[in-house]
């Protein structure tokens, strides 16, 4: 029966690893930029994960900082740890008057980081148009570092919300100018579909339970044959 216990075995941890994606999912339907994951399988049966970069939602701020892109494209943070990447667009004022992302990693601009030696009533009056141009008072301060990259593939999700990518920066691609379109005082909410996700919730336990419910019929044949070996026949 060892055989026969193979199948129902690798078919339950598929169905697991696709309920922790989904759970992980519905964790996150309230994260600002999240992209959902997708779990696939190639012809050996070896789980790969894979992000939807399908468009959120856009959801009103008010806050002059705060930013969305419609469209294709990544925002550039400085970290301890290099250059990462994020489609969330929650940014704010330092101590310092630099903008910052709500970890406290400052946005590269085109020039690097942006600095705005603003008070609270100022800030107010910062204009960012849809080609990410910074402008206060009709001065132009900076612009937003705004990327993209050919293979997606190769960024990885590395927690508060960042990606890093796998591969050589310089495979960094600028977006032109008629290409971008960034959106003022709103920020992308998650791509995350609720009641999609709790459809798959409800799909994957169900063929959980057929595979763990399959494990238990063999198991039990098994003990079933180890206890009749060996006992005469009447």
């Amino acid at each position: 029966m060892i055989l026969e216990m193979t199948r129902p075995v690798q078919g339950g941890l598929r169905q697991e690893r696709k309920l922790d994606t989904v759970s992980n999912n519905l964790a996150n339907v309230d994260t600002n930029g999240y992209k959902k994951d997708v779990v696939s399988f190639d012809r050996k049966f070896k789980a790969q994960l894979n992000k939807d970069f399908s468009p959120g939602d856009l959801l009103q701020t008010g806050n002059p900082f705060d930013v969305a892109l419609a469209g294709d494209g990544l925002f550039k943070l400085e970290t301890p740890d290099g250059i990462q990447y994020t489609r969330d667009g929650s940014f704010t004022l330092d101590s310092e008057g630099v903008l910052v992302n709500m970890n406290g990693h400052p946005v590269l601009g085109q020039g690097g980081a942006i600095a705005l030696d603003l008070t609270g009533t100022e800030a107010e009056g910062a204009d960012i148009n849809e080609i990410g141009e910074i402008r206060v008072g009709g001065d132009l301060i900076g612009a937003l570092d705004i990327v993209t990259f050919e293979d997606k593939d190769r960024l990885e999700k590395i927690g508060q919300n960042m990606l890093s990518y796998d591969g050589d920066p310089a495979d960094e691609i600028p977006l032109d100018q008629p290409e971008l379109k960034v959106k003022q005082r709103v920020v992308e909410g998650s791509n995350v579909q609720v009641v999609e996700e709790m459809v798959k919730m409800i799909d994957y336990h169900r063929m959980f339970e057929t595979f763990t419910k399959s494990m238990q019929t063999f198991d039990e044949l098994d003990e079933q044959a180890i206890g009749q070996v060996g006992t005469p026949i009447r």
